[in-house]
């Protein structure tokens, strides 16, 4: 998934691609999608992508699950494609919501498992949201919303990179202990080491019978490759050819 990102990210251009919060969030998505139920009727769970610009690693998980043809996803930031550098839904290839303005996700989110419950779905919403994107009102106001309407059909997780567009997320507006204010609102709160496979499927695969789950995925921003590291440069970049084969040779 790596090396595809890297690669759609070289096809882009100079017209660039979100890299670091996409790299960092692969683990994730590799538990999530074996977990969660991806079928198309409306018993499947749903996946939903609140940073939004995280979309290249959501191509290239829902790629590798099948949801998506290699075809459709080289399309990516191409004329006339529908697949941008924010995800535009399609439910047919996977794509439950159209991200971008940070703290609409979880609470379209919340919506969903509403609408989910009251149809008797025995289903799951999961909602991935970025540590930067915690910043915002509207994420703190939508905890309040599932802990009154006891959301138990809802997980939330956090992709902890520590880095936002404009720098590190301590330095802008510091949300540690993450897992305390989120047990405060009522969440279970779990933290886990974000790039761990197996732990993050553990926590995935524990629901909660009385109350919603939130997870803390410990992760790097830019994961996998030296230069993007910890780097909030990376989070909208360029990549040329040589940063592309440093990128690819690391990865390898």
């Amino acid at each position: 998934m790596r090396k595809r990102i890297l690669e759609l990210a070289l096809k882009s251009g100079s017209s660039g691609a979100h890299l670091g919060g996409s790299l960092s969030m692969v683990e994730i998505l590799v538990a999530l999608y074996s977990v969660a139920n991806i079928s198309h009727d409306d018993s499947r769970d749903r996946v939903i992508l609140s940073k939004g610009h995280g979309a290249l690693a959501l191509y290239t998980a829902l790629e590798l699950n099948g949801k998506m043809s290699k075809e459709l996803v080289d399309t990516f930031e191409t004329n006339g494609t529908h697949l941008f550098a924010h995800a535009s839904r399609d439910v047919e290839h996977g794509i439950e919501f159209s991200g971008g303005s940070l703290g609409l996700g979880i609470s379209y989110a919340v919506g969903v498992a509403i609408a989910c419950k009251e149809k008797g779905l025995n289903n799951h919403v999961y909602v991935i949201v970025g540590d930067g994107e915690c910043n915002e009102g509207l994420f703190w106001e939508t905890l309040m919303t599932i802990k009154q309407f006891q959301l138990n059909n809802m997980t939330i997780i956090v992709d902890n990179n520590g880095l936002q567009a404009d720098g590190f997320t301590n330095e802008i507006i510091d949300l540690s202990p993450m897992t305390d204010k989120l047990q405060a609102f009522g969440l279970k709160a779990i933290d886990v080491a974000g790039h761990d496979i197996e732990a993050l499927m553990n926590v995935l695969s524990s629901k909660e019978e009385t109350r919603p789950v939130a997870i803390v995925a410990n992760t790097i921003k830019g994961k996998g490759v030296s230069f993007m590291e910890n780097s909030a440069a990376w989070h909208h970049g360029v990549l040329n050819q040589k940063k592309f084969d440093k990128a690819m040779e690391e990865l390898s």
